[in-house]
């Protein structure tokens, strides 16, 4: 039998967390903007900020972020595990909160809990997590890190207080794969990527494509 690209990433760890699948694809050291009003997430978001842990972020693949009777999600199975780092009550009344990427997992298992949280057997990857040793970045890469400085100085970006390390090879190609805009499919496939060397040289042809078609 075949290995898909899920399958193939190597694997360390294991545990059984809530899953927030969502239309965004989110990275390790990345942050994403969310308005909580579905009672699932409220109580997720609280019992996270209460026992100083996480969730997963995961793309939909089928179904709608909000709930509803007899539609089922279903997710990608690669996905990153992510802490609440900021929250507050916003003029409509939600709730917001920032969350930030720490740790590639791969779903083994999910199902839905009878309040429709999703829940998921995950393995922790070895590879894409925050603490990982930086790889050096060489004069080939100025390019991209003008393209991603210029990307991260946009007002939306620099208001969610990433701490970016130009000089990681592996920050530069996570930073990129989020803020570039690209397919969510794209994306995804670059999260699912194992190897940062990889990652930035499937990065290089995407920006070289853009390029070219103006």
């Amino acid at each position: 039998m075949t290995e898909t690209k899920a399958e193939s990433i190597t694997r360390r760890g294991a545990e059984t967390i809530a899953l927030f699948p969502l239309k965004s694809v989110l990275f390790p050291g990345g942050r994403l903007p969310l308005q909580i009003f579905e009672q699932r997430y409220l109580n997720l978001v609280s019992q996270a900020l209460k026992t100083d842990t996480g969730f997963g972020i995961c793309l939909l693949k089928d179904g709608d972020e909000v709930a509803k009777a007899g539609v089922k999600q279903q997710v990608h199975r690669v996905g990153t595990y992510a802490r609440v780092v900021d929250w507050d009550q916003l003029p409509n009344g939600l709730l917001g909160v920032t969350v930030e990427g720490h740790h590639k997992f791969v779903v083994q298992e999910c199902w839905s809990e009878k309040d429709q949280l999703l829940m998921g057997n995950v393995d922790y990857c070895s590879v894409d997590f925050l603490g990982e040793a930086p790889i050096s970045v060489e004069e080939e890469h100025d390019v991209l890190i003008s393209l991603l400085q210029q990307l991260a100085s946009h007002p939306v970006i620099s208001k969610l207080g990433m701490n970016i390390d130009y000089e990681d090879l592996r920050q530069l190609g996570w930073r990129l794969s989020e803020l570039i805009p690209l397919t969510l499919e794209r994306k995804q496939s670059l999260l699912e990527l194992q190897d940062p060397h990889e990652r930035i040289r499937a990065l290089e042809t995407i920006i070289d494509t853009m390029i070219q078609d103006g």
